[in-house]
């Protein structure tokens, strides 16, 4: 029997999305980035990596430059590729874009995908309660993110999506970075992310916004506090 992921909504079958090797490579790697397996500043040694994967260097190549398109990687005349690395000017960026793309999501989810949304990220938002009161950070911020892939998923733009996987990647490096020194305050991310909830529900555009807004910029300030440590964090090359 076809799973519902072969159907689409309304019940014709459609082809069945499988994955390249070039794609599957690049969403290792792009975790690795996110995770801190491959720090900001690292050097990308493609044999070595060729090994570790299991692949040949066909399709690492594709992936690694993926990721060089989505700013993750960069290169370095007669040196290669290296893991991007972040300043506090680049956090401050990525939270001006974050707004933008997010707030274009809650727009479209406000007008188009309220019903949706609320079954969704209420389950994204349980998620995120049990992981505050397990007081595990990892598993906290792991919560977090996937609350707001699936904020900018419900939307229904792929355009809005691809943007957002890529700062959320680039917010995640960042809280790696700082894991030692930055932690968010549980209780805060469960009632902020409560409140976007409450307000898409209500149906409220205004106040979905402007608590949307008021969460970027808590989040912020909170990460500008430690963001000059940034420099500090050693490459591994």
């Amino acid at each position: 029997m076809l799973g519902v992921e072969e159907q689409n909504q309304h019940g014709e079958l459609e082809p069945v999305q499988r994955k390249s090797t070039a794609a599957i490579v690049a969403d290792q790697l792009r975790s690795a980035i996110m995770y801190g397996s491959l720090p900001p500043g690292s050097q990308m040694g493609e044999a070595e990596l060729a090994s570790r994967l299991g692949v040949s260097r066909g399709p690492l190549r594709e992936a690694m430059q993926r990721l060089v398109q989505e700013g993750l990687l960069h290169s370095e005349p007669h040196r290669g590729l290296f893991v991007t690395t972040l300043d506090a000017d680049d956090v401050t960026d990525i939270y001006l874009a974050r707004l933008a793309v997010e707030r274009a999501a809650c727009e479209r989810i406000i007008r188009h995908h309220r019903v949706e949304a609320v079954a969704e990220l209420t389950a994204a938002q349980a998620r995120i309660v049990s992981a505050a009161g397990r007081g595990d950070a990892i598993e906290l911020s792991d919560a977090d993110q996937e609350f707001h892939e699936t904020l900018v998923r419900v939307s229904g733009s792929p355009r809005l999506q691809r943007m957002a996987q890529t700062l959320l990647v680039e917010k995640r490096m960042c809280l790696t970075a700082l894991q030692d020194k930055y932690t968010a305050d549980p209780q805060t991310l469960v009632d902020e992310h409560s409140g976007l909830v409450d307000a898409i529900e209500s149906g409220d555009e205004a106040l979905l916004l402007a608590r949307l807004e008021a969460h970027m910029n808590d989040a912020l300030e909170r990460l500008n506090a430690f963001t000059p440590l940034l420099s500090e964090a050693d490459p591994v090359a």
